[in-house]
């Protein structure tokens, strides 16, 4: 069979079918496979960059790493394009290649000896991020664009702030009362939304002063028990960090509650390294478990909706019955992106992405965002313990306990592990409060490790090995 022998019967066989629209059918197919291929190939480089010390390998991964996001953050949009053929989506993907070349550049050369690791997953989150809010709507991913290119330029200063101001230890109980007047501000000016009352809403704009209030919060107990773990001391800072949980608790943010709650219980353990402290934390979260689910109908409702959704799938077991349904729908590779239906799931944009995640792009690419944040809360624990001063290590310890904390809960709740707690994935869902302080959480880390890069600089050029 010659060539125009070959081609006439191809046409024979697609007829007058759409040329455009077979070639998006199989690129559709083809996408979910090799972007869960190049994810899981991220993924693992996250873990095996710590093997051996040959820095030319170590540096080869990090740009293999941040090459595989690129790709992936390309072949997501132009599958995105093709579903729709909508130009704002190229728009949006060039607006965020410039955004994600310019972090990377700036950061690089703010943070003197950054974490690359932290940096590329921080990226990697935001890319899956901007994807899936996209693909949800374009509103979302826009406003989502907007918050991160803010903060992450306010964060270039953050190296200097910690460089210039080394007594941020110095104001433990103003760190407490800054917090519990942002918490309670709600009560006067704030506005109910999804059950809570935790928002603040100026014009087109809802802020959650919760997310700001947990950097603030980690301050404050790493300041106060950094100085003095006494029996005294400790009472005097457990009655100002019950506060901040009791305030939270009136406005029903109980995931937000549970955040400080086991945060603060874990700075204290570590601080003290008193087991009676950890054990009595847990005893008093226990018992004040039991007394809100007798007290709030909506904490009822929530473990209602946990343990039996599917008999209360048209009321309170709704959410997390279309949790699952998209999930199980989704199998281990997805049905493909823009292919599902994430809209029918509720929240989808925020509390529920991880649902909508893997109903498009697979089980497996889930596991991926749950591996890399996992490696984002191991380098925050090994840049906590290579801080030399005892409130930056606890400081960065709190910080890593509420940013893993916050990773449990909202992949918990949407998978029906535990009862759903309305707590955003970090980076990934939308919510510019959300992302703004996480940004900041990332960017203090980082700006500790790099106020700690003198000294560890003189060991590696001692041992011949790399920081990361």
């Amino acid at each position: 069979m010659d060539k125009k022998e070959a081609v006439k019967k191809l046409m024979d066989i697609f007829g007058d079918m759409d040329i455009i629209g077979v070639l998006h059918t199989i690129l559709v197919a083809a996408s979910k496979y090799i972007i869960i291929i190049l994810f899981a190939i991220y993924t693992w480089h996250c873990f095996t960059v710590f093997l051996g010390n040959n820095t030319d390998r170590k540096e080869k991964v990090y740009k293999r790493q941040k090459h595989i996001m690129y790709c992936i953050h390309f072949i997501c949009s132009l599958v995105l394009y093709l579903n729709s053929l909508d130009i704002k989506i190229i728009i949006y993907y060039l607006i965020q290649l410039v955004f994600f070349i310019f972090v990377d550049k700036t950061y690089s050369y703010v943070y003197k000896g950054l974490s690359k690791t932290l940096l590329n997953n921080m990226l990697m989150l935001m890319a899956t991020g901007f994807i899936m809010l996209g693909r949800l709507g374009k509103g979302y991913a826009a406003r989502q664009m907007a918050f991160a290119a803010a903060i992450c330029f306010i964060s270039l200063f953050i190296p200097y702030l910690i460089e210039k101001f080394a007594y941020f230890d110095r104001f433990g109980f103003i760190y407490a009362v800054i917090g519990i007047i942002l918490l309670a501000l709600v009560f006067v000016i704030g506005e109910e939304k999804y059950g809570a009352k935790n928002w603040i809403i100026i014009g087109k704009f809802a802020l959650q002063p919760s997310e700001f209030v947990k950097i603030i919060y980690v301050f404050f107990a790493a300041a106060l028990l950094a100085k003095s773990t006494s029996f005294k001391n400790v009472i005097k800072v457990s009655i100002f960090a019950a506060i901040h949980v009791l305030i939270l608790v009136a406005e029903k943010d109980l995931g937000a509650a549970l955040i400080f709650y086991i945060t603060y219980i874990v700075i204290l353990f570590v601080a003290s390294r008193n087991a009676i402290y950890l054990g009595a934390g847990f005893a008093a979260g226990t018992v004040a478990s039991v007394v809100a689910y007798n007290l709030f109908t909506h904490v009822q409702t929530r473990v209602t909706a946990w343990s039996d959704p599917w008999s209360y799938i048209d009321t309170a077991g709704y959410q997390v019955a279309h949790s699952l349904f998209a999930i199980g729908t989704g199998g281990w590779f997805g049905m493909g992106l823009g292919e599902g239906m994430p809209g029918v799931i509720p929240v989808a944009e925020s509390d529920f992405i991880f649902s909508a995640i893997c109903e498009e792009l697979g089980f497996f690419f889930g596991i991926c965002i749950i591996l890399v944040e996992i490696s984002c809360f191991i380098m925050f624990i090994n840049i906590s313990l290579k801080m030399q001063r005892r409130f930056y290590k606890l400081a960065a310890l709190g910080l890593s306990i509420e940013y893993i904390f916050q990773v449990f809960l909202t992949i918990g709740g949407v998978t029906k592990f535990i009862p759903s707690t309305g707590v955003t994935l970090p980076l990934v869902s939308y919510g510019g409060s959300s992302v703004i302080s996480t940004v900041i959480l990332f960017s203090i880390i980082q700006g500790m490790y790099v106020l700690n890069g003198d000294k560890e600089e003189l060991h590696e050029k001692r041992d011949g090995r790399s920081r990361d």
